[in-house]
């Protein structure tokens, strides 16, 4: 799939703002500026403007390492592992021995072993020209036959 413009990116969140239940696993794969953050920005505010709600001003969690968003019955946490080292300091955040009250999003899981069994993997990447994005999305678990390709 290829996102063209900031456009298709809202559409592409806003597709995702439908199918994604409290309980699920987003983790997204790419290099830094490639669309990561921007899309969870979309998808919340998405959520936010569905549930009636204002609008946050989603930023990256780069320092912080998670966000708490509560979205009427919907809560999401937005963890963002770029500056973790190792498993060590990840296994440290508990973030899959909390509930699955949460939809939880994960900028930079690669550190994460073992990843959980149903998730949904997004990878984002600069197409040649730079100016548009490929995605890939695999599912995994309750996920392994959606059809994103349907987006």
């Amino acid at each position: 799939m290829q996102l063209k413009s900031i456009e298709d990116t809202k559409k592409f969140s806003k597709y995702f703002s439908k199918i994604v239940n409290v309980g699920d696993v987003i983790l997204l794969y790419g290099d830094i500026g490639v669309g990561k953050t921007t899309f969870v920005r979309f998808l919340i505010n998405q959520l936010e403007s569905k549930n009636k709600i204002i609008k946050s001003d989603v930023a990256s969690p780069t320092f912080n390492i998670v966000y708490d968003y509560s979205i009427g019955d919907i809560n999401i946490l937005h963890y963002d592992l770029y500056r973790l080292k190792n498993y060590n300091d990840i296994s440290q955040l508990g973030i899959f021995e909390t509930s699955n009250d949460h939809i939880k999003i994960v900028e930079w899981p690669e550190l994460i072993k073992p990843k959980p069994k149903d998730r949904i993997d997004i990878m984002f990447e600069y197409s040649k020209s730079m100016n548009s994005r490929k995605v890939k999305i695999s599912g995994f678990g309750k996920w392994k036959d959606y059809k994103f390709d349907e987006i």
